[in-house]
């Protein structure tokens, strides 16, 4: 039987490189391997913990579906859905919440990153932290475990929930018998956390962030800004060890790294280098980033996208949803 692969992308900011590399390459690779059934979708009420401006967060969460459609998404043999469309996933998400230990979702980074901004600004501990915050990797043990998900692309920052979601899902099925699915993370050890223009990891809270579809001359400016050392053109660099190196793989061709990959062992400036990431990066953008624009500028064609996407999804999350429900004692 195909293994089910199930990633989101929450609409918190404009797609970047971060975004592509960490989880949307990763899981469009997978789609292209026959033996994964696969689901991708735009995580809206994720968003919602942070995003309380109506505009922004359609804006947003459009710019999010579009992405995934112009890097090569097929709506056809994939289910693509937004959060919001699939009611089963809130049902499930309360019924999962009185599975979550409080002390749990204490050790969420998210919560915990929060806490100690807070000791350390002097203000009351959860200052600033919503439900949705505190909670927030019960929604994601839903979003994973209501389509019996083998295989979760992330990053490396979100193991963290893969581990809740299988928690929860053990203390269910020690419960109620076999129910839920133990879920496996999948991420690309090379790309687990991938640096930004000042050299910390690539985040829109850092704003140190390349957009993946920025227009040619604002790309190269940005591209320009990412950190290097003060070594000469001439110097023999190292680039296992550079961020420009990283990012020109990622985009590159085979033969293309392995040129790359000399002319830095044997010498080149940094000017040179980002020229040719710069190059690369954008060749790769050009149409989908044109396909991108396209499906801004028509948000009945996504619409139309997403809904088409709910109902394929809905037509495993609803019999699935009732299986619990009869479990769990709601009805016989």
């Amino acid at each position: 039987m195909k293994k089910q692969v199930l990633t989101g992308i929450k609409p918190t900011g404009r797609i970047h490189l971060g975004n592509y590399i960490g989880a949307i390459k990763p899981a469009l690779g997978l789609a292209e391997n026959q033996s994964y059934n696969t689901a991708y979708f735009v995580a809206d009420y994720h968003g919602l913990t942070k995003i309380h401006d109506p505009i922004e967060m359609k804006e947003l969460s459009y710019g999010v579906a579009a992405a995934w459609l112009a890097l090569g998404l097929n709506p056809d043999s994939a289910i693509f859905y937004r959060q919001s469309d699939v009611p089963e996933i809130f049902e499930l998400s309360w019924i999962l919440s009185c599975f979550a230990p409080k002390g749990l979702l204490n050790r969420s980074h998210a919560y915990k990153s929060m806490v100690e901004e807070n000791k350390e600004s002097g203000r009351n501990v959860d200052a600033g932290v919503n439900m949705g915050l505190f909670t927030y990797p019960i929604l994601m043990a839903a979003d994973i475990l209501l389509f019996q998900t083998e295989l979760v692309p992330v990053g490396k920052d979100q193991i963290q929930h893969v581990e809740i979601a299988r928690d929860i899902a053990e203390s269910f099925n020690n419960q109620y018998g076999e129910t839920f699915v133990i879920p496996e993370y999948v991420i690309q050890e090379e790309t687990a956390v991938l640096p930004g223009l000042d050299g910390r990891k690539m985040s829109k809270s850092y704003n140190n962030t390349i957009p993946l579809f920025e227009e040619p001359k604002k790309l190269q400016k940005l591209i320009n800004k990412i950190k290097t050392d003060s070594s000469l053109p001439e110097e023999p660099k190292d680039p296992d060890d550079s961020i420009i190196f990283g990012l020109y793989k990622e985009f590159a061709t085979t033969d293309q790294s392995e040129k790359m990959r000399r002319r830095f062992q044997q010498g080149i400036g940094w000017g040179e280098a980002k020229k040719e990431l710069f190059d690369v990066m954008n060749s790769f953008i050009e149409v989908p980033r044109s396909e991108y624009e396209d499906l801004l500028n028509n948000w009945d064609r996504l619409d139309a996208i997403l809904l088409n996407g709910a109902t394929k999804a809905r037509k495993k999350t609803i019999p699935f949803m009732k299986e619990i429900k009869r479990k769990i004692g709601l009805y016989h």
